[in-house]
């Protein structure tokens, strides 16, 4: 339980220092938000209506230490704010509008890399030297250095403007009601396949690399040895004892590749016109949104830092020497 305290403490440090560099980061951008939006309007606004909109908004004339003071009351709070972008909607309404787009995109395309990846990489590894070897191994680094901005233009070009199998992009069909019938959920899933395969390929390779190398420095270990001296099968020795000690830092890839796809679903988002968090958070950039662009920013670093905290907590589960420390 100390191990987990201490680890929880650790990242309620580290989720409040991104916070202060989530403060920061927006305001060094160049240009004002309301003024933007007062130049947009034309002459619809009077021009003493500039003050009332910077009220509306939270941007006051205020010491730098004061605006930080009442915008860590805010993220406690988790009262961020009116967007510009999507006035009247509150940050809060837009995010969550988005955020189910995304979960869906990272948590799928990442279990299936995972689980694809660390499967072929344990069989790699298992045969390693051989034909099926030979041929993922470099596969998966040429996997890892195609930029995934590549991989998504090559997938809209490929299945969906040449072979018109898939569609080109957004969430679903726009004649259907997202009424959650079965005809909804089908268009939803259609429409998700493209989005979700790249990001998929986009992690596969790493997974495989780091499967592979864990499990062959594990293939010389005591135990492996007795285990082919008791007669075992191959199937229980590379899964039930290899695989499962070597999957501890593939745990830790994936938990960190979460918050990581996260952000990485930008690209994905803005090719098919997706409407997750990355869209969102092109938007908001586009826009000078200074509230939007920190919840959303806050948004990952909340998803980055959780799902550390899941793989701290599933390294207490599975490996026994933590447990006894």
């Amino acid at each position: 339980m100390g191990f987990l305290l201490r680890r929880l403490g650790f990242y309620v440090a580290a989720f409040i220092a991104a916070a202060s560099f989530n403060f920061l980061l927006p305001r060094l951008l160049p240009g004002d938000p309301v003024e933007t939006m007062f130049a947009q309007a034309g002459t619809a606004l009077p021009p003493e209506s500039m003050a009332a909109l910077r009220a509306t908004f939270g941007f006051l004339d205020e010491p730098l230490p004061l605006q930080y003071l009442h915008y860590l009351e805010s993220v406690f709070t988790w009262d961020l704010g009116l967007s510009i972008k999507f006035y009247p909607q509150s940050v809060g309404q837009v995010l969550l509008h988005a955020l189910p787009w995304t979960v869906l995109l990272v948590l799928t395309s990442s279990v299936l890399a995972f689980a694809l990846g660390s499967l072929a990489g344990a069989r790699a590894a298992w045969r390693r030297g051989g034909g099926f070897d030979s041929f993922v191994a470099p596969g998966a680094i040429m996997l890892q250095a195609v930029p995934p901005l590549v991989t998504s233009l090559l997938a809209l070009f490929l299945f969906a403007i040449s072979l018109k199998w898939l569609p080109t992009g957004f969430a679903w069909d726009p004649m259907t009601d997202l009424d959650g019938s079965a005809g909804a959920w089908t268009s939803v899933l259609y429409h998700a396949v493209l989005p979700v395969a790249t990001l998929a390929m986009a992690q596969l390779g790493g997974y495989l690399v780091t499967m592979r190398n864990s499990m062959i420095n594990l293939l010389g270990e005591d135990y492996i040895i007795l285990g082919m001296a008791k007669g075992l099968t191959d199937a229980r020795l590379s899964l039930s004892y290899a695989a499962r000690n070597a999957l501890l830092p593939a745990l830790t890839s994936f938990a960190m590749s979460l918050g990581a796809v996260f952000g990485g679903a930008l690209i994905t988002e803005i090719v098919f016109n997706y409407p997750g968090l990355g869209y969102t958070l092109y938007e908001g950039i586009t826009a000078r949104d200074y509230p939007l662009i920190q919840g959303q920013l806050l948004v990952m670093t909340l998803a980055m830092l959780s799902a550390n905290f899941i793989a701290d907590l599933l390294y207490f589960i599975v490996d026994p020497r933590l447990r006894r420390a």
